[in-house]
């Protein structure tokens, strides 16, 4: 039995940027970047006949299906569906049976407003600096004196689309034993961390805000950033309160953690399903209003507005806004994971995470293409160019 697709929604990200996007170029355009400008061609032309289509013909019954070709933009949210489902079927195999915990760092407001003359430079010092707080706290031996694995995605919206750089972090609870330095022993044993607790919240606060600080200075000192304006007194402000970091509940296993990464890996800005309406050059949306304990909300904005908002989260060409590191860092994963399968007894983590969650659609992988007529699988695709696509009237299949 196949999976019901979800219904499409009846406005889209790319309806706005096709009905405003002119009016937002000519508004802000001198400001965007290239990478934007391309963005925003890409969704406003995704599974329409610019991008041309391909037609599908079942073998057993001969039905025949025409369709769009997608943008695959990363930013695009028609396109993260099947990326997401790849990218799940790759994680599986380097969980656990551990528990993990959520642990997110948020940036001030007066250094988030570099992010958006710096995006590069600041999403990156922020993601290092997280990650080197988490692998040098957990590696001091009065702490928990182990390697862990981190798994880091950078968000940079709120709800209502501001811009909230942060970064929302999968950790491991527990690791193989190392030195001060954070090298793995010789014969590494495995620490495990204490049940339902991490590591200490303003521990990790004040560590955060001196690694990003430090590389703040690096940075303006290698040119790459220029000192912000305030002098001084702006330097003094960022020590004025801690940072916020927070630790959510910890996770109850493998089978938890594919069901989080699902929702928050490949997720954009705003997902075409919250959108409720385009009308007289207006934009209304769902959001949840943190602030008044998560009561669902919709906000309205002028459309212009509304993409200006979007925009700004789009990253820099090339930018990895998922990252792994210690025990998940590319060079040495299998090995480490190896290790510490052994120490922990289990070398079929992902025979029991595919069994711990049977049927759950959020994990499930991408489903094989079927004849709509007859369920066949024997299907056939051939492409088609713009210019047939734009001859033979393809319906959107978005």
């Amino acid at each position: 039995m196949t999976t019901p697709t979800a219904a499409r929604p009846e406005l889209e990200v790319a309806d706005i940027i096709r009905q405003h996007g002119e009016e937002l170029l000519k508004r802000y355009g001198s400001g965007l970047a290239g990478v934007q400008r391309q963005a925003l061609g890409a969704l406003a032309r995704c599974r329409t006949a610019a991008l041309g289509g391909h037609v599908e013909r079942c073998l057993d019954c001969g039905h025949r299906r025409i369709a769009y070709n997608s943008c695959r933009n990363r930013h695009c949210p028609k396109c993260q569906a099947l990326a997401r489902a790849q990218w799940l079927d790759r994680q599986a195999e380097h969980l656990l049976p551990v528990e993990y915990h959520h642990v997110v760092f948020t940036l001030p407001p007066a250094v988030a407003a570099l992010g958006l003359a710096h995006p590069g430079v600041i999403y990156d010092l922020l993601m290092r600096s997280a990650a080197a707080t988490l692998q040098a706290v957990a590696a001091n031996p009065k702490r928990l004196g182990a390697v862990v694995g981190v798994l880091m995605v950078l968000h940079t919206w709120g709800q209502n689309l501001h811009h909230h750089p942060h970064v929302h972090c999968v950790v491991t609870g527990g690791g193989l034993s190392c030195n001060e330095q954070g090298a793995i022993d010789e014969s590494p044993t495995w620490r495990s961390c204490r049940p339902g607790f991490f590591l200490p919240v303003r521990v990790l606060s004040r560590v955060f805000r001196g690694k990003f600080v430090a590389g703040l200075r690096a940075a303006i000192a290698a040119g790459t950033l220029t000192d912000p304006v305030g002098g001084a007194a702006w330097w003094s402000a960022l020590y004025a309160r801690d940072w916020v970091v927070y630790s959510k509940r910890p996770f109850g296993g493998p089978a938890q953690v594919l069901k989080y990464l699902a929702r928050y890996t490949h997720r954009v800005a705003i997902s075409n399903h919250r959108l409720v309406k385009l009308e007289a050059g207006r934009v209304t949306f769902r959001y949840k209003d943190y602030a008044d304990d998560h009561r669902p909300k919709t906000m309205t904005l002028d459309a212009v507005e509304f993409l200006r908002r979007f925009v700004q989260h789009l990253l820099p060409k090339g930018f990895m806004k998922i990252r792994h590191y210690g025990l998940l860092a590319n060079g040495q994963r299998q090995p480490r994971l190896t290790q510490c399968r052994r120490l922990l007894f289990a070398a079929g983590v992902v025979a029991q995470v595919a069994a711990s969650a049977p049927g759950d659609a959020t994990i499930a992988p991408a489903e094989v293409r079927r004849c709509p007529r007859c369920g066949s699988c024997r299907i056939v695709v051939a492409e088609l160019d713009p210019e047939s696509c734009a001859s033979a009237a393809v319906p959107d299949s978005s």
